[in-house]
């Protein structure tokens, strides 16, 4: 059973960092993209960032770039988002999510078969 596990969420001043955490249980974690997914108040699922399975790439949605840092830690089945310079508009529930494919090579397929159940990420003065 696939379990993943989101933490470290909260509320944050504009400009503010915030570290999320993603504990993932029931697979083998080194051989899955994952992925950093959003969703704001009222709108629709938003895709934030991803990183291949061993970590050597990494893919970021434009308005995160050089504020976002997606990382992993395969050894303890862990996925990481540093949030910095957080806006008001990064104001979400953000989910970590698995890629499908074991082994993916390439670009990500954008496509995700689990779901952690979200934390709360807040900017606000």
């Amino acid at each position: 059973q696939v379990q993943l596990v989101e933490s470290g969420g909260g509320l944050v001043q504009p400009g503010g960092s915030l570290k999320l955490s993603c504990a993932a249980s029931g697979l083998i974690f080194g051989t899955f993209y994952m992925s950093w997914v959003r969703q704001a108040p009222g709108k629709g699922l938003e895709w934030v960032s991803t990183i291949t399975s061993d970590g050597s790439n990494t893919y970021y949605r434009d308005s995160v770039k050089g504020r976002f840092t997606i990382s992993r830690d395969n050894a303890k089945n862990t996925l990481y988002l540093h949030m910095n310079s957080l806006k008001t508009e990064d104001t979400a529930v953000y989910y970590c999510a698995k890629d499908p494919v074991t082994l993916r090579a390439g670009t990500p397929g954008y496509e995700y078969d689990y779901w952690g159940q979200g934390t709360q990420v807040t900017v606000s003065s």
